[in-house]
């Protein structure tokens, strides 16, 4: 039985090339010339700004320090506010047909996540009301998707060896009273980033394989 999505491993590229293929794939998904496609990526450190983010109130450092840390910053189309991009982080982009079923996309990519988090003995959720995925009141996963098209991009962030010190630049996703974790963190060691890629893969398998993949009636 052939597989309901494709799994493109982008390796390590900037923010905006990344963007570029994103926008590639979904021309060809929601057109139906590509079957649905995650793509996994590193990306060097950059903050994406969401269609939410308010960036003299999130954003708590001046852009010229950034610059000088080497950390871009980009306006984007996902939803959600600003959140943080960077070395050590798995970045995931499933770029899956939706249509309204919005919601239930979203507690799929959540279960996924935690999926691969109990496999390190982590016991995650997500939250209500908070996207993302969270280990007690810190956040290990950031979700933040758009819906064109029918057909979803953008998608997680899952801190593996990040450098959570770069999160003090911002107020993450606009949540002040909730902090950021990484399984480096939480595990007390670090962590094979290709291993976490290769467990996500096989748990978006399983856990989509109950996903409805089929385009709305036009």
């Amino acid at each position: 039985m052939s597989e309901a999505f494709r799994v493109t491993d982008l390796g390590t590229l900037e923010y905006l090339q990344a963007l570029d293929v994103q926008h590639e794939v979904h021309g060809k998904v929601a057109a139906r010339q590509q079957e649905p496609t995650l793509l996994l990526v590193e990306h060097p450190a950059v903050l994406t700004l969401g269609r939410k983010a308010k960036e003299g109130e999130n954003i708590i450092v001046p852009r010229e320090f950034l610059s000088q840390q080497g950390i871009a910053v980009h306006a984007i189309e996902r939803g959600g506010d600003v959140t943080y991009h960077g070395p050590g982080q798995l970045v995931g982009y499933p770029i899956f047909p939706v249509g309204r079923r919005v919601r239930d996309f979203l507690r799929f990519l959540e279960a996924a996540l935690v999926k691969t988090l109990g496999r390190y003995g982590l016991e995650a959720s997500g939250s209500p009301g908070y996207a993302g995925v969270w280990v007690g009141d810190e956040k290990v996963a950031a979700i933040g998707v758009a819906i064109q098209k029918h057909v979803a991009f953008h998608g997680f962030a899952l801190n593996v060896n990040t450098d959570l010190d770069h999160f003090s630049y911002i107020v993450p996703c606009g949540i002040q009273d909730r902090g950021v974790t990484s399984l480096q963190k939480l595990l007390g060691r670090e962590i094979n980033v290709q291993e976490v890629k290769a467990f996500v893969a096989e748990d978006f398998r399983q856990t989509f394989q109950d996903y409805d993949f089929s385009f709305p009636d036009l």
